[in-house]
């Protein structure tokens, strides 16, 4: 037998039955991985990062990433539509930011359990 295998067969059904009262909803549990999906791209992650630091226009995404502004449009518009950035217009210029501070404490938990 394997040494990560339980040599037990039978399941402790108090500490099942206290779990399972308090296990998340589906909907739940697909939204947040939804939302680990969205920003498993290293483009978006790095988007983000730069939001948390300043808001920025696409030209300024794009210049900083040395990618094409229509590749960054794609990317924001990804991120848009999962509620994760926002944007404001000035004139003819749309600054993009991170959309709450639910997104940043994404960002830097992801950041500081890599640099364990």
């Amino acid at each position: 037998m394997k040494d990560d295998a339980c040599d037990i067969e039978e399941p402790d059904e108090e500490a099942v039955k206290e779990i399972r009262s308090k296990m998340l909803e589906d909907d739940i549990i697909l939204k947040t991985t939804d939302g680990f999906k969205t920003i498993s791209d290293p483009t978006r992650i790095k988007i983000l990062y730069a939001l948390s630091i300043k808001e920025l226009c696409v030209c300024d995404l794009a210049s900083l990433l040395d990618m094409s502004q229509s590749a960054i449009s794609h990317q924001l518009r990804v991120l848009r539509d999962k509620n994760m950035v926002s944007f404001k217009k000035e004139g003819k210029m749309a600054r993009y930011y991170l959309s709450d501070a639910h997104v940043l404490n994404f960002i830097y938990m992801g950041i500081e359990h890599a640099q364990e």
